[in-house]
Parts: C-alpha cells; sequence; structure tokens
C-alpha cells in the first residue's frame, strides 16, 4: 500500500518514526512518502520537505510567513496527487494538515489522523471540518476520547500516547559515559529545554539561563534541537557551567536532577523521564494577547491538562522571569516537593495507558485498507 504522512514539528518526526517502524512490520511492501524530519527519514521512505522549513509559533509569526506557508500547501497537493496514496495519515500540525484533508476528500482520499489537533483548547469550532474531512481520528490523551465521542458524538480511537513508546525504545546511557562523551563534570545537571523553533529558543533561552549563577553547585545543559546548527546556540554559551548536548534530549532527561521546559510536548517528556520541572512560556506580547482571548484552558502544560491540576509549576509571559524561575527551581531540588511530584508523575504514567500506540495505531490503519 501508499501512504502519504505530513508531520511538521519535531515532535511529529518522533511519533512519524515509531509509526512508520510499525507499517513497515504490518506492510512489509509499504511504500511511504512524508513530510517530517531526520528520525522518519531514518526509518525509510522518501522525505519531500523537512519541518524545519515549516514551523512557525505564534499568530502575528505565521502571517508573517504566510507566503513560505501557502507556497507549501500548493507543493505539497501536487506531490500527494502525483503520488496517489491509499491513505493520507495526518500527525498533529493542524493549520496545514487540515487544509490538505479539506481538498483531499474533494478527490476521494482516505483521511486517517493520528494525534488529535487540539480544538478542546482553542478553535473548537474546527469539529465541523474534522467531521466532514477525516475519516478516522487517532487520539492519543485520556480526555479527547470523552471530549470527541460525548461531547460532539464523533467516534475516536483512543491508542495510548507514544511517548511511552518513544520512552520505552530508547536505550539505557551509562551515565559516567554520558557525562565524559559530553563533556560534563559531576555537577548535578539542570537540564535546559526551550523549543525546536529559533524565535522560541531565543526567546526562552534568555530568561531561562538568567539564574544560572544562582545554582553554582549544578551545571546547566541546554537540549539542541536537531533541526537548529550548533552556531545558533553559541551566543547563549556564556561561561562554563552552562553546557551544550545537540539531539539527545531522552539521554539528557535520563541524568538530570531538574529541568526549565517550554511548554509543549517537552513538559510531558519531562515528567515520564522522572524529572521534577518548571514549565516557561513566553510568547510575543501581539500573540500572547491573541491566545489569552481564544484559548480557553487552565493550564498550559500537557501534565497539568491531563492531571487536570497543577502537578508543575506554570511560569507565563511576566511570572516567567528571573526571580519566580529562581524560585520554583530551588523546589524542585528540595527532596520533599520532589517526592510529591514524584508521586503525582506515577499516577499521570497510569492515566495515560501504556506502551503500544504506535503498533495499535498502525494495526488500525492497515486494516482499515484491506
Amino acid at each position: 500500500m501508499k501512504y502519504y504522512i505530513i508531520a511538521g514539528e519535531a515532535s511529529g518526526d518522533l511519533h512519524g518514526s515509531n509509526l512508520m517502524k510499525e507499517l513497515y512490520k504490518k506492510d512489509p511492501n509499504a511504500t511511504i512518502r512524508f513530510w517530517g524530519g531526520d528520525l522518519m527519514k531514518n526509518v525509510g521512505g522518501t522525505l519531500v520537505k523537512h519541518y524545519r522549513e515549516l514551523a512557525f509559533m505564534g499568530f502575528i509569526e505565521v502571517i508573517f510567513n504566510l507566503k513560505t506557508i501557502l507556497s507549501n500547501i500548493k507543493i505539497c497537493k501536487k506531490d500527494i496527487h502525483e503520488f496517489q496514496p491509499d491513505v493520507l495519515i495526518f500527525i498533529d500540525y493542524p493549520g496545514f494538515n487540515m487544509r490538505i484533508a479539506k481538498w483531499a476528500k474533494t478527490l476521494g482520499m482516505k483521511t486517517h489522523y493520528y494525534i488529535s489537533p487540539q480544538i478542546w483548547a482553542w478553535k473548537e469550532s474546527r469539529i465541523t471540518e474534522i467531521k466532514r474531512d477525516i475519516d478516522k481520528m487517532y487520539v492519543i490523551l485520556p480526555f479527547e476520547k470523552k471530549f470527541y465521542e460525548d461531547k460532539h458524538h464523533f467516534p475516536v480511537e483512543f491508542v495510548g500516547h507514544p511517548l511511552i513508546d518513544a520512552i520505552y525504545n530508547q536505550p539505557i546511557v551509562d551515565p559516567v559515559l554520558f557525562r565524559k562523551e559530553n563533556q560534563l563534570n559531576d555537577k548535578p545537571i539542570i537540564a535546559i529545554l526551550p523549543g525546536s523553533r529559533k524565535q522560541e529558543i531565543t526567546k526562552m533561552l534568555a530568561v531561562m539561563l538568567s539564574v544560572v549563577n544562582d545554582f553554582p553547585d549544578h551545571q546547566f545543559v541546554i537540549a539542541g534541537a536537531p533541526s537548529q546548527e550548533f552556531s545558533f546556540y553559541q551566543k547563549f554559551i556564556t561561561q562554563e557551567n552552562i553546557k551544550f548536548i545537540s539531539n539527545k534530549t531522552y539521554d539528557l532527561l535520563r541524568n538530570a536532577t531538574a529541568a526549565l521546559v517550554t511548554s509543549g510536548t517537552a513538559t510531558l517528556e519531562t515528567a515520564l523521564f522522572k524529572v521534577p520541572e518548571v514549565v516557561c512560556y513566553k510568547g510575543s506580547w501581539a500573540s500572547y494577547q491573541i491566545a489569552k482571548r481564544i484559548i480557553t484552558l487552565k493550564y498550559i502544560s500537557l501534565v497539568n491538562l491531563i492531571m487536570d491540576e497543577e502537578v508543575v509549576t506554570e511560569l507565563i509571559q511576566e511570572e516567567c522571569n528571573t526571580k519566580r524561575i529562581r524560585e520554583e527551581l530551588q523546589k524542585t531540588l528540595k527532596t520533599n516537593d520532589r517526592n510529591t511530584l514524584l508521586e503525582k508523575y506515577a499516577l499521570l504514567e497510569e492515566k495515560l495507558g501504556g506502551i503500544g500506540a504506535s503498533e495499535k495505531t498502525a494495526t488500525l490503519i492497515v486494516n482499515d485498507l484491506k
């Protein structure tokens, strides 16, 4: 069978790669074309466009890059038309993917969506388009099934969270070797996860690293995104206590004592590695003002949304400053606070279901094509 997969971000590349591995197991003759990243490319198939050419965050930023986005949509439609896949598989990235789905449906193509757009957070009106343009929806958060089926009478499959697979499949790294290979000393590690997009990284690193001098007994290690060059990060590595590791986020989290994390998938990854964290988010003023008016959620981190309580501290916009980061990071290093947090993390993992999301989703997709 012929599969066309569209993933527009680093997290989509990770989940797309694990899904592709399972698709090849279920369908050894599969032909796959995809928009994604290096992880998907390493599995096989043909990479059409890399996500680093696609990722724009924030309302204002999207407007400034509209020409590029529209051009990519045109390229994508042409490529799909020439490939004639048996199924289109969309992974998150709704602004782009829902446009392609609408067009594909008019041509009678099968449309499957893995990792639902977060319409429970904003743009709930998208449910109309989803019902019209998506044949099968695979959701990864426990509350999403209830949201779709009870509130909107749209049947979906809860497949469990693919991050659990990704972490389970990760080889264990020897801690001594890890430090040696990455020129790290023996001090406890505070992991810095500033996101994967340039504008996000620039904004977040400046404030996250402003507390370095307050923690002389720790070393701060920046998790470099695979989509960015080392030269981009160099200006932030201003002293001995700031280190850098590229494309080894999971190894870093496995060896970290605490973490400062930009909101997004990374908040959940950090929790699943059992690392106490502080969530930090600072968008452009205009984007934040728009978001504040249309997003109705109590929390911005997946950890808190899934648990429906403030398990990890969220420092948003003005709250995301040196003083508050220092205070909250100090708490994550105290034994009592750490233990409470780790107990909550155990409950979180239970809620997400066990391993097998990628395998389950691949089975459902392949069976639907029979």
